[in-house]
C-alpha cells in the first residue's frame, strides 16, 4: 500500500469515534481562547488517546460527523509520513468536504502528532489559513509542554492529562455519587471511604483498574520502565542508566519526601557512581518533564531560600507508591497527601509547602487563581494524640507566618473529621474534600 491510499484509509476511519459508553469521562477541559491549537499531554498510559477520542465523541454531538475527525499518526503504515503529506491529507479531506472550506468550522483530532516531522509548521499554516480547530497529542519523549510554546510561537495552549482523579476513578467503577457528600447516607459514606482505600493503593492508570495485585504492580513497573527508556533516555540521550534508575526508585520508594539534590548526590557517589551534581539535577528535571514526578518548593519569597532548600517530590500516581514499594510498609498516609496535591493541581492551585521558622512543617500552602490561600495538613492518622497535637501545632505556627491564609485539615474518614475541634481550623473527610 503506498503512502498515499494508507492516508486515504486512515481519512476513511477519521469520522469513527469509539462509542460513549466505553469512555469514561474525563473533568478535563480545553481552555476557549481563538486562534489557538491545544496539545494535550501527559505522562504515559494516562488516557491522553482516550480523551481526544471524548473530545471528538463530544463534538460530534454538536455537528455532523464529518466536521470531527481522529487521526492517529501511530500506525505502522505511516511510518514515513511527513509535512508534506500532511498537506496531501488536508487537500484530500477537503475535497471530500469541499462545502466546508472556508465556511464551516471543523476540528481535526490527531493523536501521536510527534511522529510526523515537520507537524509544527503544518499546523502554523493551516490555523493560518484554514478553518480549522486542532487538538494534538503526543508522548513526552518528543512534545515537551515548553517545546509546543516554541514551536508554534505562542499559539498553542497544553492541557495535561493523569491518571484518574477519584471521582474519575468513581466514575470509572460506574460509583459516582449524584449527590454531595454531605447528604450521604451511612451506607453511603461507608461505600466511599472504601472506595477511597482501594484508590490509595491502586491509584488511577485506566489500565490498572480491576487487576489483582500480581498482575497490576508489573504493569505499573513496566510504565515506569517505558518512561524512563522512552521519554527520559531517549529522548535526552541520558547514558548513566543505572544513575537514572536509582534516582527513580529512590524517589518511588520515598514518596512524599524531601529530595535534595546534595544528599542524592553524594548518596549516588558512596553507590559507585561516577556523575556529577548537575547531571543529578538533570535527571530530577527529566523525570519531572516525563510527567513521571513533580516537585514543590519551600514557600518563600526569596528566591536563595527556595534553591538551597529540598524540594518535596510527589509521584503522578499513588498506584506507584505500592509498585515500588519493596519493605511492605503501609503508605496510606503518603498515599492520601499524593492524592491530594493531585487534586491541588488539578483546581489550578500554585503549590508549595511550609516550613516554620521553628522548624515545624505544613503539607501545603495552596494559592488559587481566585487570590485565595489555603494551609493544608493531611492526617490519615488521627487516632494518635500526639501525631494529630503536632499537625495542628504546625497549622498554628504556619498560620502566624501567612495569615491570609484559611487553614484545613484533611483526614481519613468523616467520624474522624468530626470528632476534631480546632480554632480556625476546617478538618473535612477527605473523600468530601476530593469530591467537591
Amino acid at each position: 500500500m503506498t503512502l498515499v491510499h494508507a492516508l486515504r484509509e486512515k481519512l476513511n476511519g477519521a469520522v469513527d469515534t469509539l462509542a460513549p459508553s466505553a469512555l469514561t469521562l474525563r473533568d478535563i477541559q480545553l481552555t476557549r481562547i481563538a486562534n489557538k491549537a491545544h496539545a494535550v499531554v501527559g505522562t504515559r498510559r494516562a488516557g491522553k488517546t482516550c480523551f481526544l477520542r471524548q473530545l471528538q465523541a463530544t463534538r460530534r454531538a454538536e455537528v455532523v460527523a464529518e466536521r470531527a475527525i481522529f487521526i492517529g499518526f501511530d500506525d505502522d503504515r505511516l511510518a514515513d509520513i511527513d509535512a508534506e503529506q500532511l498537506d496531501e491529507l488536508l487537500e484530500e479531506y477537503y475535497r471530500r468536504y469541499p462545502h466546508f472550506r472556508g465556511r464551516e468550522r471543523v476540528w481535526w483530532y490527531l493523536d501521536e502528532i510527534q511522529l510526523v516531522p515537520g507537524w509544527d509548521r503544518f499546523m502554523r499554516r493551516v490555523m493560518d489559513t484554514e478553518e480549522i480547530d486542532l487538538v494534538v497529542s503526543g508522548s513526552s519523549a518528543r512534545l515537551l509542554s515548553r517545546e509546543i510554546h516554541t514551536s508554534l510561537r505562542g499559539r498553542a495552549l497544553a492541557t495535561v492529562v493523569s491518571p484518574f482523579s477519584f471521582r474519575e476513578f468513581l466514575r470509572h467503577h460506574g460509583e459516582e455519587p449524584k449527590k454531595p457528600a454531605g447528604r450521604f447516607t451511612a451506607a453511603e459514606r461507608s461505600s466511599i471511604e472504601k472506595r477511597l482505600g482501594e484508590y490509595l493503593v491502586v491509584g488511577g492508570f485506566p489500565e490498572a483498574q480491576g487487576l489483582d495485585v500480581a498482575t497490576r504492580i508489573p504493569l505499573l513497573q513496566g510504565y515506569v520502565d517505558t518512561v524512563l527508556f522512552r521519554d527520559v533516555v531517549e529522548r535526552f540521550g541520558v547514558t548513566q542508566v543505572a544513575a537514572l534508575r536509582w534516582v527513580t526508585r529512590h524517589a518511588l520508594r520515598n514518596p512524599c519526601g524531601s529530595f535534595s539534590v546534595n544528599r542524592l548526590y553524594h548518596d549516588l557517589r558512596s553507590q559507585g557512581h561516577a556523575i556529577g551534581k548537575a547531571a543529578v539535577h538533570d535527571l530530577l528535571d527529566h523525570l519531572i518533564d516525563a510527567f513521571l514526578l513533580a516537585a514543590v518548593p519551600v514557600a518563600t519569597e526569596s528566591e536563595r531560600r527556595r534553591n538551597t532548600n529540598p524540594r518535596k517530590i510527589y509521584p503522578v500516581d499513588p498506584g506507584l507508591i505500592r509498585a515500588f514499594d519493596s519493605g511492605g510498609r503501609s503508605n496510606v498516609g503518603h498515599a492520601l497527601e499524593l492524592v491530594v496535591f493531585n487534586e491541588l493541581q488539578r483546581r489550578g492551585a500554585d503549590v508549595s509547602y511550609v516550613k516554620t521558622q521553628g522548624d515545624l512543617e505544613v503539607d501545603f500552602l495552596a494559592r488559587f487563581p481566585g487570590g485565595d490561600e489555603e494551609l493544608i495538613q493531611v492526617c490519615a492518622d488521627t487516632a494518635d494524640a500526639e501525631t494529630l497535637g503536632r499537625e495542628l501545632a504546625s497549622l498554628d505556627a504556619a498560620s502566624r507566618e501567612h495569615p491570609r491564609a484559611t487553614r484545613r485539615l484533611v483526614v481519613m474518614d468523616a467520624r474522624a473529621a468530626a470528632s476534631i475541634s480546632h480554632p480556625q481550623t476546617r478538618s473535612v473527610a477527605a473523600h468530601e474534600w476530593l469530591l467537591q
